[in-house]
C-alpha cells in the first residue's frame, strides 16, 4: 500500500473541510517537494474531490480513468504542438534560434495529428508489429545477459546506470544499425532531448536541446548517406526504401523518426525497468513468486505499467468547446491527462494501490490510447519482460542497498535517478 499523504494532501482531505472549502484548498503542482517521490496520494485527492480540476496554470487535470480514456479517443482534442512553443522561445534569445529543434520535433508522431500522423504512422508501423520484432528477442536477451555479466562478480550494482539505461539504447542502436562505438553518445543525446516534455525548462536547457538536435541531425545525415550506398538488414535501411502508394519518407522524416526512437524508446523502457524492479524489491513475496514462476512475467510487466507508469502525463488541446460532466472545456484550453492517476482509479482497478503481478483485466493506459497509442509498446514490453526476468533469475538474494531513493525532476516521466542493489556475487558465465 502507498505511504500516507503529505501535509498538503492531509489538509485537502481533512474532515473539517466542506466540499467547497476542499475545492478551494485543492492545488495541483507537480513541482512541489514530495510529488515526484509519491504522486499517488495527490492523485487520489484530486479524483475524490475534483476529478476535473483546473490548475493554477489554467490547464485542466483529469484523474479518472473514464475521463482520461475518453479524451485520448476524442477527435475534438488534438496534441499539443510543441514546435510552436519552441519557436516562441526563440524570440527571447539574442544571438541564436531554436529552429533545428523545432523542425525536428515538428515531425515527431507524438506531436502530429491527422492527416500527417496517419500517413507517417502508416509508413513505419509495420516495422513495430509483434511479428516484425520477434526476431529481436535473442538479441535483447544477449544484451541483458552481457550487462549482468559485467556486475555479477561484484555483488552490487545500480540497476539504472549499469543496466536499465544502456539496454534500450543498445537495442535501438542495434535495430538502426548504429556502430557500437557510438551507442553511448546517442544515449546522452536522447537523455538531453527527453527534457522537451518538461514545460518549465530554462532557455539554457532549450539551447542545449537545440545543440543536441543539430548533432543528432548531422550524425544521421551521414549514416543515411552511407546506407543509401550500401543498404543493410536494419531498420534505417528499411526506412530509406519504404514505400506505400508511392509515398516515401523524406530525409527529414527519417531523421525525426530515428531521434524519436531513441528519445521515447530509451526513456520509457528505462523507467519501466527501474520502476518495475523497485516495486518487486519492495514486495519481496511478489518477486519470489516471479522467480518461481517466470511465465508470470507478462502479467507482471502489465501490472508494473499500471502500478507505477513510466509516463505519468500526456497533454491534449480542445479544438472546440467540450462538455465533460457539466464542465465546459473551451476551445484552445489544454488538458493534462494524468495517466498515472487513471491507472490507480478504484472505479477501474480493484485495490488500485496494491501491487499484484497476477492481476487480470489489466486494461491500463500506460501507453495512452486512441490514435496516439504508443507505437513502440510491443518493443518496450519485450525489453522489460526480458530485462526484469534476467535480473530476478540471475541475481541471487537481490535486495535494495538503501531505502531513500531520489526521483528525477521530470514532470511527464516517473524516473529514478538511481536504484542501488546488493546481491550474492556469482562467477562470470
Amino acid at each position: 500500500m502507498e505511504q500516507s499523504a503529505n501535509t498538503n494532501q492531509e489538509a485537502i482531505s481533512s474532515p473539517k473541510h466542506q466540499k467547497l472549502g476542499m475545492k478551494k484548498a485543492l492545488k495541483f503542482n507537480p513541482y512541489e517537494p514530495g510529488f515526484q517521490t509519491n504522486p499517488y496520494p495527490i492523485y487520489h485527492s484530486l479524483r475524490s474531490v475534483e476529478p476535473i480540476h483546473q490548475s493554477f496554470t489554467g490547464m485542466w487535470v483529469l484523474t479518472r480513468y473514464a475521463d482520461a480514456k475518453a479524451v485520448l479517443r476524442d477527435s475534438r482534442f488534438c496534441v499539443d504542438k510543441m514546435s510552436k512553443k519552441v519557436k516562441h522561445k526563440s524570440s527571447y534569445l539574442n544571438h541564436q534560434n531554436l529552429d533545428r529543434l523545432a523542425q525536428v520535433i515538428d515531425k515527431w508522431l507524438i506531436f502530429l495529428d491527422p492527416p500527417e500522423h496517419t500517413r507517417l504512422r502508416g509508413l513505419i508501423s509495420k516495422a513495430f508489429s509483434s511479428t516484425s520484432l520477434k526476431f529481436l528477442r535473442p538479441q535483447i536477451q544477449q544484451i541483458a545477459d552481457e550487462l549482468i555479466d559485467k556486475v555479477q562478480h561484484r555483488g552490487f550494482m545500480d540497476i539504472i546506470s549499469d543496466f536499465a539505461c544502456p539496454l534500450p539504447c543498445n537495442v535501438i542502436a542495434a535495430i538502426l544499425g548504429v556502430p557500437i562505438e557510438d551507442w553511448s553518445k546517442l544515449y546522452h543525446w536522447s537523455d538531453e532531448l527527453s527534457n522537451i516534455l518538461d514545460p518549465l525548462r530554462s532557455l539554457e536547457d532549450y539551447e542545449q536541446m537545440n545543440k543536441v538536435a543539430l548533432e543528432f541531425t548531422d550524425y544521421f545525415k551521414n549514416l543515411i548517406t552511407q546506407r543509401q550506398k550500401n543498404l543493410q538488414q536494419d531498420f534505417l535501411s528499411a526506412l530509406i526504401v519504404v514505400k506505400e502508394q508511392d509515398n516515401k519518407l523524406s530525409e527529414e522524416e527519417i531523421i525525426s523518426v530515428c531521434m524519436l526512437l531513441f528519445f521515447a524508446g530509451e526513456e520509457t523502457t528505462v523507467n519501466l525497468i527501474g520502476n518495475g524492479m523497485l516495486a518487486l524489491l519492495r514486495h519481496p513475496q511478489q518477486m519470489q513468486q516471479l522467480k518461481l514462476q517466470p511465465t508470470l512475467i507478462q502479467s507482471a510487466v502489465e501490472e508494473i505499467l499500471r502500478y507505477d507508469s513510466p509516463i505519468q502525463i500526456t497533454t491534449r488541446v480542445a479544438t472546440e468547446d467540450v462538455n465533460m460532466d457539466g464542465i465546459t472545456i473551451r476551445v484552445g484550453e489544454k488538458v493534462l491527462v494524468a495517466l498515472g492517476a487513471a491507472n490507480r482509479d478504484p472505479a477501474q482497478f480493484p485495490h488500485p494501490d496494491c501491487f499484484d503481478i497476477t492481476r487480470v483485466n489489466n486494461s491500463h493506459l500506460a501507453f495512452a490510447d486512441g490514435i496516439h497509442y504508443c507505437l513502440g509498446a510491443v518493443l518496450t514490453r519485450m525489453e522489460a519482460e526480458i530485462a526484469i526476468n534476467a535480473l530476478v533469475q540471475q541475481l541471487p538474494e537481490l535486495k535494495l542497498s538503501q531505502d531513500k531513493l531520489e526521483w528525477r525532476n521530470k514532470v511527464a516521466f516517473r524516473s529514478l535517478k538511481a536504484l542501488p542493489v546488493i546481491f550474492k556475487p556469482t562467477n562470470l558465465k
